[in-house]
């Protein structure tokens, strides 16, 4: 039987395809060095010791760079690459959630995402969520957290 860790692994290919599709981030070693520099809260993992059940990942950017993202100007790799460690960030965009279907419905996504959000919404005067959905489930959660942090949500078509 695969591992957790494995698994999440083929739910990543399975749910985004990144090979196939340049437009969308491709998570690697680097990028989660890039991310840590934006915020320590960027990803996060719920994880009952058996590996991770669960991922968030989560993008701090300024506002600019959201409404060119947003008007497909620049693409998911671009969006991270223009945007500089170390300023207030106003715009927060929920990259992605993926969470094994044993661990669906239980809140877990929602809650990680919630803390990450506070996280950061600690250090930076964010004004608005933005999100490009992949899937019902991922839509859902978005729309959840937004209402819940009292935020508005911008979406990306596809």
């Amino acid at each position: 039987m695969p591992s957790n860790y494995e698994r999440m692994i083929q739910l990543a290919t399975d749910v985004f395809a990144v090979k196939e599709d340049p437009e969308q981030l491709d998570v690697d070693e680097t990028v989660i060095e890039k991310l840590h520099t934006l915020h320590p809260a960027t990803l996060s993992e719920y994880n009952e010791g058996d590996g991770p059940a669960t991922w968030i990942l989560l993008i701090p950017t300024t506002t600019d760079i959201m409404n060119r993202f947003l008007s497909r100007e620049i693409t998911e790799q671009q969006l991270l690459d223009l945007t500089p460690p170390g300023i207030p960030y106003t715009a927060l965009y929920l990259c992605s959630a993926l969470v094994l279907e044993e661990y669906r419905k239980r809140g877990i996504a929602q809650r990680l995402t919630l803390d990450a959000i506070a996280a950061v919404r600690k250090d930076n005067p964010i004004e608005a969520l933005f999100v490009w959905p992949f899937s019902a489930g991922g839509d859902a959660l978005a729309k959840k957290v937004a209402d819940l942090t009292g935020l508005p949500l911008l979406s990306r078509s596809k």
